[in-house]
């Protein structure tokens, strides 16, 4: 699993005022929460790029002065027009204590129905998925190579023992459906 390294500041001012200022210093105001005590910090903009802007699972080594953190990104407030970053909520992590995350799907194989002229669709992108730190997965891998036209993968055919995905069985993860183009040539073939 990735770990990104966060250097960050604590704030002492928790005010409207003070965290508007450090927006228009490029800095993003933060709450670091699920430890002893929640720590209060603020981070430069340009260190959240490679943590915010990404479809990877990673984890969060934060350094605030001597101290260093464990964690994952919990949630980010992003402004509906500018898109500037307006608050980080941090979650301390251990090992002995299993955390929620979102894990990206990766279909992988080569499926018959596409093949034969269907559309692979990924119906699912992310799951969420509880398991400890030390066996979090980095992405669900998902097998389409027994995947026709009109069939699809859902939650219940995904093979795992590490980790349990917070998502209903029947939710479709990928499927093959059938395109325009192939309906038309079996309608077609059907008149002959």
């Amino acid at each position: 699993m990735n770990t990104v390294k966060i250097i960050g500041y604590l704030r002492e001012d928790f005010g409207k005022q003070f965290a508007k200022r450090l927006r228009q210093e490029a800095q993003v105001p933060g709450v670091l929460y699920g430890g002893k005590e929640q720590v209060h910090f603020y981070v430069p903009m340009s260190l959240l790029q490679p943590l915010v802007y990404t479809p990877k699972v990673n984890f969060v080594s934060l350094h605030i002065g001597e101290a260093i953190y464990r964690c994952i990104l919990q949630d980010v407030q992003i402004h509906p027009v500018s898109e500037i970053l307006m608050h980080l909520d941090l979650l301390e992590i251990a090992e002995d204590k299993k955390i929620k995350m979102q894990v990206p799907t990766v279909l992988v194989g080569n499926s018959p129905g596409v093949a034969r002229g269907g559309r692979l669709v990924n119906k699912t992108r992310k799951l969420s998925v509880s398991a400890y730190p030390r066996v979090m997965p980095e992405q669900i891998a998902v097998d389409i190579s027994g995947l026709d036209i009109g069939e699809m993968i859902r939650v219940r055919d995904i093979q795992h023992t590490d980790y349990v995905v917070l998502a209903p069985i029947e939710l479709p993860i990928a499927s093959v459906e059938m395109t325009r183009a192939l309906k038309t040539a079996e309608m077609e073939a059907g008149k002959k």
